[in-house]
């Protein structure tokens, strides 16, 4: 892993966090045909877990994982070295201790203790989820990522006005190659 933290970009003050997107499984009418949705032999296999790493004063990079332990060697990557990061109280989190300044807060006693707190990350989080529910009613597993980074770019520039979003976005298009996993998307969808 020390190879890899040359490439780390976030410092400071770091905030991480996890939470759940898809794989709802829709409970039945009747009450006896219902089943234990929590089991792994009812789950769709489309339940994924965004992991946000969220720099206070600066950008917040989500990434799509399985389960959110998956997301210590992302901030092991990506957070540099002596990094003030506030997490909860997950035990997979307990690791970053051994390289960063790690301080944890416990949802059970409070949502901010001592400037301890996943504030920011879990305002992504709403923010993402509100999104899905509301304009897209749904997202694909394979899409996630997408959706998660524009929802990132959407919450770093929030205060920005519309003018210099448009052309912000507007030249990002133009000087981005076509991308592979967008193009004919649409094509797809309707040969399938």
């Amino acid at each position: 892993m020390e190879a890899e933290t040359e490439n780390a970009t976030v410092d400071g003050v770091a905030e991480v966090d996890g939470a759940h997107f898809g794989g709802h499984i829709r409970p039945t009418n009747l009450a006896k045909d219902r089943v234990d949705r929590r089991k792994s032999e009812h789950q769709t296999g489309k339940r994924r877990v965004v992991v946000a790493i969220r720099q206070r004063k600066g950008r917040t990079l989500p990434f799509v994982v399985r389960n959110e332990a998956d997301g210590v060697a992302i901030v092991k990557r990506v957070v540099k070295p002596n990094t003030v990061i506030h997490a909860d109280e997950a035990s997979h989190w307990d690791s970053l201790h051994a390289q960063y300044n790690a301080r944890r807060i416990n949802h059970k006693e409070g949502y901010s203790i001592d400037d301890c707190c996943t504030n920011q990350a879990e305002s992504f989080f709403a923010r993402l989820r509100n999104m899905i529910q509301g304009q897209h009613h749904g997202v694909n597993p394979k899409y996630l990522h997408a959706y998660a980074s524009h929802a990132a770019w959407m919450e770093d520039h929030r205060r920005e006005n519309n003018g210099a979003l448009t052309c912000r976005v507007l030249g990002l298009a133009l000087h981005h190659p076509v991308s592979r996993d967008w193009k004919g998307y649409w094509q797809r969808a309707q040969a399938a």
